[in-house]
Parts: structure tokens; C-alpha cells; sequence
């Protein structure tokens, strides 16, 4: 089955950074529609935070152009999420989605989700 892993989250102060990372098993990160993250807050519905798909595309929250990025290593198999100056309310649970409508597995797969922390 398809696992997902999120590490790299914590308590950072603004204008700070931390990278999160998204490691997968059971099926190649290139064998999805896309790969993103997506972030929630409580009382808040979950939100995309930067995605990208299996033809080249790029897509960031309008909140977070120029300061995230999104970017894999197919070697090992892992998405990661480079975050710059950070602001509190970049605080939320963020989580790693893996995009396999339409493919074999016809779902989408969701990580545990870890919890950024961004202090003023």
C-alpha cells in the first residue's frame, strides 16, 4: 500500500525557515498524477500549498509565491517543501498528497501531516 511520511516540521520564529519533507512508499513519486502539500489551521478547511504534476506543472497558493518551493528527488523517492520567510500565518498542519486518480489505484493518498509553527 502507498504510504506517505511527512518529517521536518517544528517551531521557528518569522522570517525563519524549514524545510519539510515527504518520503514514499509502495508506489514511485513519478507514477502519480501530481505530487503535492497542502496545509489546514484549526476551524480552517484545508488548503493547497504548492503542488506539481507528472507533465511539468508548477502551482503555488498566491499566499506563498516567492517564499516556498516545491521539489522531489526521484532517487529517493521524496517530495520536499522549502520554506522561506516565514510568517504566523503560515502556522497549519501540513500535509503530503499524492494524486492517483484515474491510475491503478484510482485515490488519493494523504501523509500523517506535521506541525509547522512559525512565532512572532
Amino acid at each position: 500500500q502507498v504510504q506517505l511520511v511527512e518529517s521536518g516540521g517544528g517551531l521557528v520564529q518569522a522570517g525563519g525557515s524549514l524545510r519539510l519533507s515527504c518520503a514514499v512508499s509502495g508506489g514511485s513519486i513519478l507514477s502519480f498524477n501530481a505530487m503535492g502539500w497542502y496545509r489546514q489551521s484549526p476551524g480552517k478547511q484545508r488548503e493547497l500549498v504548492a503542488r506539481f504534476t507528472s507533465v511539468g506543472r508548477t502551482n503555488y497558493a498566491d499566499s506563498v509565491k516567492g517564499r516556498f518551493t516545491i521539489s522531489s528527488d526521484n532517487a529517493k523517492n521524496t517530495v520536499y517543501l522549502q520554506m522561506n520567510s516565514l510568517k504566523p500565518e503560515d502556522t497549519a498542519v501540513y500535509y503530503c498528497n499524492a494524486d492517483a486518480i484515474s491510475t491503478g489505484w484510482d485515490r488519493n493518498f494523504w501523509g500523517q501531516g506535521t506541525q509547522v509553527t512559525v512565532s512572532s
